[in-house]
């Protein structure tokens, strides 16, 4: 799959590495229905490609993302109550293919994650912030709501902290949204590159089943009774144990060597 193939992202696949950019810096990679349908292609095909082991996400040039669109808000204001369904709902889908892709996902905030922007450092695992970046949801100030991206920004920060937030609209400099469990790590932007790599490394040098796994962990868990909980953590860890990477994984161990995967 081509760049070219794109109005809106560059997608660039290399060293097992998928780099996802959002191309539209003109306009603050505020991003649009195209925007929406063209990051659905990008994740299908990523997690199509055993290859890949790893995502970053980031915008070209000096913001992240700066949420909806203006012109598209502008087509949306005289939409139906159908077609803003189909396209909320598509909107929904993206953000659940990010969160739900079973390989490690970065987001490498270079700048202002406004509104929905903020939603995509949300579904990413890890965010790592230039300390220069802004963080706001905005949406309120407009007289929408933060509906889509909730679900994560919630699991994220808690619903206390979602309250203020929500309600408030609070513009937030990177240190009070690292605070707030929305980011990871918080660095100057001379030094996001190699915070974003050296993450990268590390998740390269794991076993790429263990780190599925342990992402399904994380979905499934929190919505498990103790007794089902027990079952399923117990079947799981058995199910690894005994799989070709927890058998070259312990043996690996054992032998103080490298595991396959990480040679």
């Amino acid at each position: 799959m081509e760049d070219s193939q794109f109005d809106t992202i560059l997608y660039e696949v290399e060293h097992r590495i998928a780099r996802v950019t959002f191309n539209r810096p003109d306009v603050h990679n505020a991003f649009n229905d195209i925007m929406i349908r063209e990051l659905i292609k990008v994740f299908d095909d990523i997690q199509s490609k055993r290859g890949i082991r790893v995502v970053v996400l980031t915008g070209k040039g000096k913001s992240f993302c700066a949420g909806a669109d203006l012109n598209w808000m502008r087509k949306v204001k005289d939409y139906s109550y159908e077609d803003n369904l189909r396209e909320s709902l598509e909107l929904s889908e993206m953000l659940y293919k990010i969160y739900s892709l079973p390989k490690p996902t970065i987001a490498r905030v270079n700048g202002a994650a406004i509104g929905g922007g903020t939603g995509f450092v949300a579904v990413c695992d890890i965010a790592i912030a230039a300390s220069s970046a802004k963080f706001s949801f905005s949406e309120v100030k407009i007289g929408l709501i933060p509906a889509c991206i909730s679900p994560y920004v919630v699991k994220k920060c808690g619903e206390g902290r979602c309250r203020e937030f929500f309600l408030t609209g609070e513009r937030m400099v990177a240190e009070r949204a690292q605070s707030a469990g929305l980011v990871n790590k918080v660095v100057a932007i001379e030094e996001l590159d190699d915070t974003v790599n050296g993450y990268v490394s590390q998740l390269l040098s794991s076993g790429p089943e263990a780190i599925t796994r342990c992402k399904e962990l994380l979905r499934n868990v929190p919505h498990m009774s103790y007794d089902e909980v027990k079952k399923y953590t117990a079947e799981v860890i058995a199910q690894i144990r005994v799989s070709d990477e927890g058998q070259e994984g312990m043996l690996a161990f054992l032998e103080k060597r490298k595991p396959k995967w990480n040679q």
